[in-house]
């Protein structure tokens, strides 16, 4: 996911920190804060009590917004072991998982061909998360129990048991929301995967894509009518996501068995570095392509690309070689690497084309272009493979 760093791995699993988080936890914080009699509140009816918490700590000073933070970062602690059960139910099923995104909305695990699984793969891996919140909601709401009958202070009982109290409803309440029938939310997967033990996945996914779009329209209708900002975010990311899953399958259909070696481009322009900034924006003219392959004494020493050029000084381009722009750190792939991995690479890296290496030489090049002409040809052939048998 773009915009996003790695703080760490767990179980061998990159990490990530999307730039959005750093915005919900303000955002609780407010709310909290400004809302904490009402949460209080609602804690103790939720949970029945008889009388009244001692919230004199709760509502001290700053406390409030202190407790705002923390219970978003417990929150998001949930979410990560959330996700964390996907992956670990994934990696059981012979999937590798690229890395774990936390963001404004939640986290997402990146699963490898996770859109090919069968439904006796799939269901298990789309209920794993939202039962992990369940259990973290129900070991909350013990500890927060637990504090009231042992702890003696009732300013300090209050207090945790507000914390572990608040966390177990939220928690919970993501457990019965993550379960909503609607792309790319778990309940979204655990449908499709029922559907698709009776019906071709890309027809299940329809199916389920088409009920997610629904479940949206009402959430932001909802969010409309309660002047709630947040439910009008969740409605638009899964109106979208809905979208997004069908485009995925579509992909993975149109591409399974197919390599890069069947979509490059072959031989491929090259230039060498000491070739003139201005000369390699000809040859970007005379052949309409925007980017090349760098040589240095016969290897593969970067790219440059109509990009690249644009960051340099129009004033200092005539004076400029190639060596002086170029990309050095290039991605490569070789000819028998997976298209539809290449096209994530593409998707991921935001960049245009590949170059492709066999045995230390440039062979080729593969762009995005050419990966979608290649799916538009197959699609018009009506080559569906992959999954294309119903069955779990």
């Amino acid at each position: 996911m773009d915009g996003s760093f790695e703080i760490g791995k767990i179980a061998g699993i990159p990490i990530k920190i999307h730039y959005t988080f750093f915005l919900i936890i303000p955002i609780f914080a407010i709310i909290i804060g400004t809302q904490i009699e009402l949460t209080v509140s609602l804690v103790e009816q939720v949970f029945g009590l008889s009388e009244p918490i001692d919230a004199s700590l709760i509502t001290a000073g700053w406390m409030p917004y202190i407790l705002g933070v923390l219970v978003s970062f417990l929150l998001f602690a949930g979410v990560l072991l959330h996700e964390m059960a996907h992956s670990v139910i994934g990696m059981h099923r012979g999937m590798k998982v690229g890395s774990i995104t936390l963001f404004i909305l939640g986290g997402a695990a990146e699963i490898v061909d996770g859109v090919s699984l069968k439904p006796r793969d799939e269901l298990p891996m789309a209920l794993a998360g939202p039962m992990m919140s369940l259990l973290i909601g129900l070991v909350s709401e013990g500890i927060a129990f637990a504090s009231l009958i042992s702890i003696p202070d009732p300013a300090v009982a209050g207090l945790l048991f507000y914390i572990f109290g608040y966390l177990g409803l939220l928690n919970i309440f993501l457990f019965a929301f993550n379960l909503l029938p609607a792309f790319p939310m778990d309940g979204g997967r655990v449908l499709r995967a029922l559907l698709a033990i009776w019906l071709p996945i890309e027809k299940a996914t329809r199916i389920a894509a088409e009920i997610g779009r629904g479940v949206a329209i009402l959430l932001g209708i909802a969010g409309l009518l309660s002047f709630n900002i947040i439910l009008i975010l969740i409605a638009v990311f899964i109106y979208f996501g809905a979208g997004q899953e069908v485009t995925m399958i579509r992909y993975t259909q149109l591409l399974a068995g197919v390599t890069v070696r069947d979509a490059m481009s072959s031989p491929v322009t090259t230039v060498p570095m000491d070739m003139p900034v201005t000369e390699a924006m000809n040859l970007m003219y005379s052949t309409h392509h925007l980017g090349f392959p760098v040589m240095e004494r016969g290897s593969l020493a970067g790219m440059v690309t109509l990009q690249d050029i644009q960051s340099a000084s129009g004033i200092d381009r005539d004076a400029l070689q190639v060596r002086d722009i170029m990309t050095r750190e290039v991605i490569t792939l070789t000819p028998d690497h997976d298209l539809y991995d290449a096209l994530k690479i593409l998707a991921t890296n935001t960049i245009g084309r590949i170059p492709v290496v066999e045995n230390g030489e440039v062979t080729g090049i593969v762009t995005r272009t050419d990966i979608l002409k290649l799916m538009e040809i197959r699609e018009v052939d009506g080559i569906k493979t992959v999954y294309s048998a119903p069955g779990p």
